[in-house]
């Protein structure tokens, strides 16, 4: 098979959903298992590596000046769980389409990612990330994955521990950041159904539906719709999703905070530790809707950063900081990016 050929001076304007018009010294599609044998030599000649999947976790605020490698690879098989016959193991490649495979797994009546719907990118990024949404996290579901070294150009398996996950973070998004590319994830679903419902509007949504024992495809359904009555569709108006990370602060912090905001949320995690939405605290701030120039925060959705169509990255990244520091200032809370900023 002929090897997949480096394209030079392309826009990636396609490439990332905040619709940026950027372009890359060297752009390499990865489309087959045998592309992998290139990149090693291909990583030593350039200067700079971006591994690119769905360009949904990406705010490039220059050219990229080196290489980016952009995870094409397709293959999605169901294979029996040897430890437990009330699961099974569904195997992804990394550049499938996250969202197409929990539809997937919904389909083949496999629980436990249902709650993730609709989130952008492809499974290559989501153990980057450790993606999560409505009370899960890709961490609970996680068996294995698949990874090819780019220095040593071996492929090696990385267990659940081995991946260090942490909140919206993993192994791969700072030790091991730009030296792996995740070939394909392996998740253990479950055959016997427990389903998450208490995160979000979730019971609400399910409700107005005249839903009283739902199934993992209405919770999948629930999602998606209550996904896209609050964030914007990145092909109508560009967006990375949710752009900071949701604060995690002391009880005492969270104690304090309420005497003067009685209606702060929060939601307790381990480490005696207070979860606060990152979209109230921005939307409190007065930043919910307000457009300033080509960029703002999104009407429906305070956390969700967007481009009203001629922003550039350093316009968006800006405002990321008006927010940031806007927020220190009134709640002592800095607010961490959840975007990878280029």
């Amino acid at each position: 098979m002929a090897l997949s050929p480096v394209l030079y001076n392309q826009s990636l304007r396609h490439l990332n959903t905040f619709g940026l018009d950027v372009t890359a010294a060297a752009l390499l599609h990865l489309e087959h298992r045998d592309d992998l044998t290139q990149l090693t030599d291909l990583v030593q000649a350039y200067p700079q590596l971006l591994i690119l999947g769905g360009g949904s976790n990406l705010l490039f605020t220059r050219n990229f000046e080196g290489l980016v490698v952009w995870n094409r690879l397709k293959g999605i098989a169901i294979e029996p769980d040897p430890d437990s016959p009330q699961h099974q193991l569904l195997k992804a490649s990394g550049g499938e389409s996250w969202h197409e495979l929990v539809m997937y797994a919904v389909h083949h009546q496999l629980g436990g990612i249902e709650n993730l719907a609709l989130i952008p990118g492809t499974v290559g990024a989501a153990p980057i990330q450790n993606i999560g949404a409505y009370g899960v996290e890709l961490k609970d579901v996680f068996h294995s994955l698949e990874a090819f070294d780019l220095e040593t150009g071996k492929l090696q398996t990385f267990d659940k521990d081995n991946c260090m996950f942490g909140y919206r973070s993993s192994i791969f998004k700072h030790e091991f950041k730009g030296k792996y590319l995740i070939v394909s994830c392996t998740l253990r679903l479950s055959l016997e159904h427990t389903l998450h419902t208490s995160y979000g509007a979730i019971q609400t949504t399910l409700k107005k539906k005249g839903i009283e024992h739902p199934r993992i495809s209405d919770i999948a359904e629930a999602v998606i719709d209550i996904r896209r009555s609050k964030l914007p569709d990145p092909q109508v108006l560009g967006n990375a999703g949710s752009f900071f990370k949701n604060p995690e602060i002391s009880l005492k912090h969270f104690e304090q905070l309420q005497q003067d905001f009685p209606d702060i949320p929060g939601y307790p995690v381990p480490g005696d530790l207070i979860k606060v939405p990152a979209g109230w605290l921005i939307e409190t701030c007065g930043w919910k809707g307000r457009r300033m120039g080509n960029t703002g925060a999104h009407a429906q959705q305070a956390l969700v950063l967007v481009n009203y169509g001629n922003a550039t990255g350093e316009e968006i990244y800006e405002h990321a900081q008006r927010i940031i520091r806007n927020v220190k200032e009134r709640f002592e809370i800095t607010l961490v990016p959840e975007v990878n900023i280029i």
